[in-house]
C-alpha cells in the first residue's frame, strides 16, 4: 500500500480488539509527547458483535453452497482469516471425493469456533 494511512488503518483491523487498544494508547502517547493538543478520545468504544443470523441447513445441500449460507450466518467474520481452512475442506470434498455432508458438518464447527474465538477476544 502506498498510502500509509490505509496501511496502519488495515494493520489495525487485523489486530485483536485487546491489541487495538494497546495501538491506540501508543498513539495518544506519542501524540501528546509530541505536543498535538488533546483530542476528545482515540479510545475506542467495545465492539457490540451480532450474533450470527442461523439459515436453517436445507437436506442435500452442497459444500459450495453451505460456504455461502454459512457466511451470511456468521456475516461478521473476516472471511479471509478462515480462507485455509474452509478453502481445505472444500478441496477435500472436490478432490478427494470427501462425503458433502461431512465436510458441511466440519465448515460448521469452523464457523462457529471462529466466532467463539471472536466474542471470547472482546469480553
Amino acid at each position: 500500500m502506498s498510502n500509509p494511512d490505509e496501511f496502519l488503518l488495515s494493520l489495525f483491523r487485523s489486530l485483536p480488539g485487546a491489541e487495538q487498544a494497546t495501538l491506540l494508547a501508543f498513539a495518544e502517547f506519542l501524540h501528546s509527547r509530541s505536543g498535538g493538543q488533546a483530542l476528545q478520545s482515540l479510545s475506542p468504544e467495545p465492539a457490540v458483535i451480532p450474533e450470527p443470523e442461523p439459515i436453517p441447513r436445507p437436506p442435500q445441500e452442497s459444500v459450495i453452497k453451505a460456504v455461502k449460507r454459512l457466511s451470511q450466518t456468521y456475516h461478521m467474520l473476516d472471511k479471509n482469516k478462515m480462507l485455509n481452512e474452509t478453502s481445505t475442506l472444500v478441496t477435500q470434498h472436490v478432490i478427494q471425493g470427501r462425503d458433502a455432508a461431512e465436510v458441511i458438518d466440519e465448515l460448521e464447527v469452523v464457523f462457529q469456533r471462529y466466532y467463539s474465538q471472536l466474542t471470547s477476544r472482546e469480553d
